[in-house]
């Protein structure tokens, strides 16, 4: 079981570089069962998309993520004070440390192209290790 990281989703809404190898990614976790999303990525997504003026991707984004098997994971302030203890351990930013966390807790690999994790506990797997 996998969370999936905000910079795979970026790589495909901003089109950059590593895009093509998200979107196979991406297209596998729709159709099977084992991914997850943050509602902490989902903001962050939603606050870098509509900086960029991307109204109409943000809203397909979330139209195809509602209509996916991926499965969001919520997080509350329990959540936030651990992950300010992982954030303080492993220094990393605040929003990896949350998404530590939430793999911690439950038991998921984190697809992500953020190499800070890999100095944690969690296993860091990269999109073209499961495409």
């Amino acid at each position: 079981m996998y969370l999936i990281d905000t910079n795979i989703f970026l790589e495909i809404l901003l089109e950059q570089e590593k895009s093509k190898e998200c979107e196979a990614l991406i297209n596998r976790a729709i159709k099977s069962s084992g991914f997850h999303i943050s509602s902490f990525t989902l903001h962050s997504i939603e606050v870098i998309m509509l900086r960029n003026n991307k109204v109409n991707e943000l809203k397909q984004f979330l139209s195809d993520i509602n209509e996916s098997r991926i499965l969001r994971i919520e997080t509350n302030s329990e959540d936030e004070l651990n992950a300010l203890s992982i954030m303080i351990k492993f220094k990393l930013d605040f929003d990896d440390s949350l998404q530590n966390h939430i793999c911690e807790k439950q038991n998921l690999k984190i697809i992500s192209y953020d190499k800070h994790f890999d100095k944690t506990s969690i296993k860091r797997l990269e999109p073209k290790d499961l495409i």
